[in-house]
Parts: C-alpha cells; sequence; structure tokens
C-alpha cells in the first residue's frame, strides 16, 4: 500500500453484511464506478489503502477483472491516472480479513470507525477523528453500500462517525460521493 501523505488512514467499502431498503441483510453487488471513484479520492487524500470487501466470489473476480484491465492491461497504458489511484485497492472476502493485513502491515490493530447516515448517541465528531488521525494509531474508515452498513457490523467498530447532513430531510447519497465529502473533512486542507 502507497499513500502519499504518510498518514495511516485506509477505505474500506464493505458489501457485506449491509442492509437492503427493507432492513434485511445482505451482501450487495460491487460497481466498477465505486472501485475507480472511490480508489481517485483516496490517491488524492493520501490514504494509505482502499480495501473493497465482498464475499461473493463473482464479485471478487469482477473487481479483480477490472482492477487486472486498468493495472496491467490496455487500460494501464492509456490511463497511467487511473492506474495510480487503482493501486491502492484491494478486494478482500471479509472485514476481519483486511484487519488482518493492516495489523500485519502496521505492527498493531487498526481502530474501526463506521459510517452511517442515521444518527447515533455518543458518535465521532470530524473534528475529534482528524485530531485522532495526527496519533500514529491506524484507522479504518468503513463504509457501507446499499442502505448502509448492518446493525451488528457497526455495533462491532471502536466508534461510530457522525452523518453527514444536507440541508433538507433528504439523506440518501452515493457512497462515492460521501467518500469524497468525508475525505475532505478529514484529510483535506
Amino acid at each position: 500500500m502507497t499513500g502519499s501523505s504518510g498518514n495511516r488512514l485506509y477505505v474500506a467499502l464493505v458489501h457485506h453484511p449491509v442492509i437492503d431498503k427493507n432492513g434485511e441483510t445482505i451482501a450487495s453487488a460491487v460497481t466498477n464506478l465505486d472501485l475507480h471513484d472511490i480508489a481517485r479520492v483516496c490517491r488524492t487524500y493520501g490514504v494509505k489503502g482502499y480495501y473493497v470487501i465482498t464475499p461473493l466470489k463473482d464479485q471478487i473476480v469482477l473487481a479483480n477483472r477490472i482492477l487486472d484491465h486498468w493495472m496491467t492491461g490496455v487500460g494501464g497504458t492509456y490511463n497511467p491516472k487511473r492506474r495510480q489511484a487503482l493501486e491502492l485497492v484491494r478486494v478482500r472476502a471479509t472485514f476481519d480479513e483486511m484487519i488482518g493485513e493492516i495489523a500485519e502491515v502496521e505492527g498493531c490493530r487498526p481502530k474501526t470507525v463506521v459510517t452511517t447516515a442515521r444518527r447515533n448517541t455518543g458518535s465521532l465528531s470530524y473534528c475529534r477523528l482528524r485530531e485522532m488521525l495526527v496519533d500514529p494509531t491506524p484507522f479504518v474508515l468503513a463504509f457501507g453500500t446499499a442502505w448502509g452498513l448492518s446493525d451488528a457490523f457497526m455495533a462491532d467498530a471502536d466508534y461510530i462517525l457522525d452523518p453527514l447532513a444536507g440541508v433538507g430531510t433528504y439523506n440518501h447519497l452515493s457512497v462515492r460521493s460521501a467518500v469524497s465529502i468525508i475525505l475532505d473533512r478529514l484529510l483535506g486542507g
């Protein structure tokens, strides 16, 4: 993993366990846009690594095929800037697998911070997390796909980040937009 700012922040895009619009726990599909756009914002803000978490074998194959095209195939030659961003991406079957890998690289278990559009008592402010990121402790900022991370997944996290708030009652940003806004709040100048 090669983030540019020297920080120890990782981003995880979690496809399972997430919930659907009915509140049922599901595994969601990997999208080409999420791979590309989130990798680009992670590279822009110096995130150390971007993990895509899915237990679905066909989705792992799909994600790796897309990455291979843009990293070693014709796409990598055609668009070297995209290749540079996608070098941050690792596809893993489970969140625990990713945590173990980061712990091995960093020499300690990372703190986990989950994001949500729902209000939670005791959630962490952006200002406070920004201060915490100065510490040498590695952090993983986890984003959910579909309708968000499951309650059980969130309960296992070290912290829950304050939700983004717009100007009205509508609150359903794409995960790509949420990652961009949150990384700017945490790492922007």
